[in-house]
């Protein structure tokens, strides 16, 4: 596979190449090294495709998975209390988990216990590797590097996926970072407020 296109918010690819480039040159060589032929296993089942060979997500996703644990990427949890009162989540939000529970209990309501999970984790650099539907992408960008980001976990977050030229020659319809970086855009500069690199890959 190669890099096509990236796109630097808050300055997240600014980031990695002043304080972790060896990380940014790690991730490069991942991507580089995911056989794109060897990944066109998946046969459509879809009636206008019935037959066509197409880009599996679920063998670009374990090479992916085997490379970046060959470099030590690790899965990593953000774990928190949510409840049903929005004055206690605001108030709970910048808490440990422990006190979060407390206080909600404290507040004589019923706590829930949540996290966020990440695949990949080095150094404070978050990566997602994203063939899956729109939905997911957009809770990787909106809501899942933001967890990381305000609990201290991370300083930026990556999100690897494929350009629409790739997204074409795949069934179920993932996900492609022309339309992502559209949504990203679309919502301010500021937003979401954790510095992000998104990379758009093809064969």
């Amino acid at each position: 596979m190669k890099i096509v296109e990236t796109y630097s918010h808050l300055n997240g690819l600014e980031f990695l190449l002043v304080h972790r480039p060896k990380l940014w040159k790690q991730v490069q060589a991942v991507i580089a090294a995911v056989d794109a032929k060897g990944c066109k296993t998946k046969v459509s089942k879809e009636v206008r495709m019935k037959g066509q060979l197409k880009y599996s997500p679920i063998e670009m996703n374990t090479r992916f998975s085997t490379l970046l644990r060959d470099q030590e990427w690790k899965e990593s949890r953000v774990s928190y209390w949510v409840t049903r009162s929005e004055k206690l989540i605001r108030s709970t939000i910048p808490l440990l988990p422990d006190a979060q529970k407390k206080e909600i209990e404290a507040a004589g309501e019923e706590p829930i216990f949540s996290y966020n999970q990440t695949d990949f984790v080095k150094d404070r650099v978050a990566i997602e590797v994203q063939f899956g539907k729109y939905a997911f992408v957009a809770y990787d960008l909106f809501v899942k590097h933001l967890a990381f980001y305000v609990r201290d976990q991370i300083d930026v977050g990556i999100e690897i996926l494929p350009m629409k030229s790739l997204q074409a020659e795949m069934s179920s319809g993932p996900g492609y970072y022309e339309g992502e970086l559209y949504n990203v855009i679309r919502n301010g500069r500021g937003v979401p407020a954790v510095p992000l690199v998104m990379i758009g890959i093809a064969p």
